[in-house]
């Protein structure tokens, strides 16, 4: 998936919950639920309860983390 693609779709959804799956090392996997409250050339923030985590657009594209708008 293009980059630039991502970028915008992540940027229609500023401020807007979404749920992001990270696909961890040795099948440690985890869940983000929060809202985007910060695009930035490389990275986009979620903030789950007051707590920002930032991810990054090529994670998407490489599949390491999935994410769902809600």
């Amino acid at each position: 998936m293009n980059l630039n693609i991502i970028k915008e779709e992540v940027k229609a959804h500023l401020k807007g919950n979404v749920e992001v799956s990270v696909f961890g090392m040795r099948n440690k996997n985890y869940k983000v639920v929060g809202y985007i409250s910060n695009i930035y050339p490389s990275i986009f923030t979620v903030n789950e309860s007051g707590v920002e985590k930032s991810f990054s657009y090529s994670d998407i594209a490489t599949g390491e983390i999935s994410i769902k708008y809600l």
